[in-house]
């Protein structure tokens, strides 16, 4: 489809929008040159439609399952018991789940290639879309390299730092994933796919191993709930008493929060999804199932093969970040079972190679969708032939050289204060979705818009994003208190940098306000309509081939059937 027929289908969804009068509006959705902003259709600029709906939610999945579940737990539960990891985990992942609705909404109806960022600047206000996209941009640019670092640890179980210097590993898995991310997005998918299924499979091997270590299979000594009775289910932290305990599990909040981040970025890639409005809410549905399963009884489980007063746990939450440093190890070395923690070690090399891989991605698109939207420069939109944003994705690669900090022991803290931002980036992702939702539904509500008529609906509405808002406002604001705690002189970097996160957002979106001149953008004003009639043509020929294809091979209609009815909420 040539250009001239692009500009008249804007012109004529223009038109259509209820808010009629385009000279009124606070959000500009079409530029002079006829561009839909946040929706990119020309060649030189468009992401192609490559992520088919397994790839969708396998991505989704293994955005969330990595180190922070298998390795990041332990120090919450030698912190504060079984009960509170258990309490916080399942908090967060319904909150979790509430975000990936609310998302889901907006991405269902109107599948934009800028993301989360162009929801922001069309249906909330233009500073919240340019202050949301470079902050998770951020975010992103600090993951990559943290998780290029943690690869090099990792090996470091078999090969010590004296005998390979770590700058070895991180070159050679940076390269790695800069190639996987170079070669488009099919490439991308379907490699993620089949890493993502594998950490699918070691995570159930993990669950049915603590199951079968906490029934006394391995070593004939059924723990049951035991350690939930002695030393208990709550420990104290800070403080003593039940004060104490409420301390320690509210420290393990923040654990929580850590090991959910990246299951928003199915926000990411809805402008490379084939039949978004299909295959977007089916992995949202999905994603309540996986919290529930992998997250929340993994655990349970590791609470009742590990008591939280364990030497043995301790010793790990002193080791960097390998599989000494895993709840789930400690647990296997408890039972005795000889060298499942080199397989395991290997299984977390995988887990931080794929992470690291989807943070590149992410990393790419975010600077992508922010050219989209107005947000950065024009040349970050451009894509090759394959539809990769290849200015996007060599400029966030460059900043993952960051890693190299790390091969220099002067400069680890330095780097180590890096990271303790990003739990602070990704609560305020999450906040600009629900806050973005929010002023969806209610210019929804005031333009007649019903539910009946949207693809999909956030199961608790308006409401639910109040209070997933709410959590996510209190996690952020208290995340680290215990620097009010102990020494100020020796935790007063860790106090800038957990915090450091929210003035840079609230200067982002101040700073573009007074530079733009931008005005929220009112409920009667909001235009839902503009390129929307782009993506209905899309899906209308997406369906139309799909549909063919199933009347010219009957066999795979069978096949994917029972792929959706019994596989496909665990793979």
């Amino acid at each position: 489809m040539d250009h001239s027929n692009h500009s008249s289908m804007i012109h004529r969804s223009a038109a259509s929008s209820p808010s009629g009068d385009k000279e009124k509006m606070a959000y500009s959705d079409v530029d002079l040159d006829r561009h839909v902003r946040g929706i990119e259709t020309s060649p030189e600029t468009s992401l192609r439609r490559g992520l088919k709906a397994r790839h969708i939610t396998m991505i989704a999945l293994g955005g969330a399952l990595g180190t922070g579940l298998i390795i990041g737990t332990g120090k919450a539960l030698a912190q504060a018991g079984p009960g509170s990891i258990f309490i916080s985990y399942s908090i967060v992942g319904f909150v979790v789940y509430l975000v990936m609705a609310a998302l889901g909404e907006m991405a269902a109806w109107l599948p934009m290639s800028a993301g989360f960022t162009g929801y922001a600047s069309r249906f909330c206000d233009p500073s919240l879309g340019f202050a949301l996209g470079w902050t998770y941009w951020l975010k992103y640019i600090i993951v990559t390299p943290n998780q290029l670092t943690a690869a090099a640890l990792v090996i470091q179980f078999w090969l010590p730092r004296d005998r390979v210097n770590p700058g070895v590993w991180i070159t050679i898995f940076l390269v790695a994933i800069l190639s996987i991310n170079y070669f488009g997005i099919r490439f991308f998918g379907e490699f993620e796919f089949w890493l993502s299924s594998f950490k699918v499979v070691v995570i159930v091997g993990v669950i049915f191993l603590a199951l079968i270590i906490a029934a006394g299979g391995a070593d004939h000594d059924p723990r049951g709930f035991r350690y939930w009775n002695d030393p208990g289910a709550f420990a104290p932290y800070i403080s003593t008493g039940s004060w104490g305990e409420f301390l320690g599990f509210w420290s393990t909040m923040v654990t929580a929060t850590f090991a959910y981040l990246g299951t928003e970025l199915v926000g990411v890639t809805v402008g490379e999804a084939q039949n978004p409005r299909k295959t977007i809410p089916r992995a949202i549905k999905l994603t309540f199932y996986r919290i529930v399963f992998f997250y929340v009884i993994s655990i349970l489980l590791i609470g009742m093969c590990v008591p939280y007063n364990s030497e043995e746990l301790a010793f790990a939450n002193n080791s960097s970040g390998n599989a000494n440093a895993s709840p789930f190890v400690v647990a296997i070395k408890l039972a005795k079972i000889p060298v499942l923690d080199h397989i395991l070690n290997g299984c977390i090399l995988l887990f931080v190679f794929s992470a690291a891989n989807s943070d590149l991605y992410i990393a790419s698109r975010t600077l992508y969708g922010l050219s989209s939207d107005g947000a950065a420069p024009s040349i970050f939109r451009r894509t090759n032939h394959n539809g990769v944003p290849l200015y996007s994705l060599f400029t966030s690669a460059a900043i993952a050289l960051l890693a190299f900090l790390n091969v220099s022991d002067d400069s680890k803290a330095v780097f180590s204060y890096f990271v303790n931002m990003t739990t602070i980036f990704g609560l305020l992702t999450w906040i600009s979705i629900l806050v973005t939702h929010i002023w969806f539904v209610r210019a929804r509500r005031a333009q007649g818009i019903a539910n009946e008529a949207m693809p999909y609906v956030a199961p608790l509405g308006i409401w639910g994003s109040y209070g997933a808002l709410f959590m996510c406002c209190l996690i952020a604001l208290t995340k680290n208190y215990d620097v009010f705690v102990g020494d100020w002189n020796k935790k007063y970097p860790t106090f800038i940098t957990g915090y450091l996160g929210i003035p840079i957002y609230l200067v982002l979106i101040l700073g573009h306000k007074l530079w733009t001149k931008s005005k929220g953008v009112r409920p009667h004003e909001c235009d839902f309509y503009t390129g929307k009639d782009i993506i209905d043509r899309e899906e209308e020929e997406f369906i139309a081939a799909k549909a063919a294809e199933r009347a010219n091979n009957p066999e795979v209609r069978g096949l994917s059937w029972f792929y959706r009815r019994f596989v496909s909420w665990l793979f």
